[in-house]
């Protein structure tokens, strides 16, 4: 079976997590294109981040996957950071940031989306191939474990909770033997989270929210 992957943003760049039977790969990539070197034999990449971006409008220029999933998240819908518009992404401050989404949506963007804007542009730049997916591990997380109420990512509950649903999948102590240094816990279960979505694409299972397509071509849709 071709290897699936799973990626997650981490403090410097990504971290990767590759995943076949019986193996399981850490690694971190500087940049998007690094990543899509990494992963060039998988047969899915989750990623998660926005790949596919809105162009504003009446409707507050929200894509239909991130309204879909912050409504499959109920109480955990704040994990959703809404795509912006991809002139924002240009704005060298939160302020300006905000001033360009007023004039195409009518809503400012908050702080953590502009914190996360610099590593939507690198992937905006990059050709994806088809099997590069957008994911969001919460979403992945509910999934494989219906039956758990989570609580958040960085509590020491949270991430016993987010081990235990993995290891409905993966054996945590193949998993989690060989880390690597400087992601924190949450984002490296993320990236793992991401990545058992990826195999669900690869495999034809997998959900999708939205499907609208981009200016550019790209798909808006969240895989799940």
């Amino acid at each position: 079976m071709d290897p699936v992957a799973g990626v997650d943003g981490a403090r410097g760049g990504w971290v990767i997590v590759v995943v076949r039977p019986g193996e399981v790969r850490w690694r971190t990539a500087d940049t998007a294109a690094d990543v899509l070197a990494a992963t060039a034999g998988c047969a899915a990449v989750g990623v998660d981040i926005p790949l596919g971006l809105p162009t504003g409008g009446p409707e507050g220029g929200r894509r239909e996957c991130d309204v879909l999933a912050a409504r499959a998240l109920g109480p955990a819908r704040s994990s959703v950071f809404p795509a912006p518009p991809r002139p924002v992404l240009a704005a060298p401050t939160h302020p300006e940031a905000c001033a360009v989404a007023r004039a195409l949506t009518g809503r400012a963007v908050s702080l953590q989306t502009f914190h996360i804007g610099p590593k939507i542009a690198e992937w905006d730049a990059v050709d994806l191939p088809d099997g590069v997916v957008e994911a969001h591990p919460e979403l992945s997380f509910r999934r494989l474990a219906p039956d758990v109420a989570f609580t958040g990512k960085r509590s020491p509950r949270g991430a016993g909770q987010r081990i235990a649903a993995l290891a409905r999948w993966v054996d945590p102590a193949l998993a989690l033997a060989d880390l690597p240094t400087g992601p924190g816990l949450d984002d490296l279960l993320d990236a793992l989270a991401v990545a058992w979505t990826a195999q669900r694409w690869a495999t034809g299972r997998a959900e999708v929210l939205g499907g609208e397509v981009d200016e550019r071509g790209r798909p808006m849709r969240v895989v799940v």
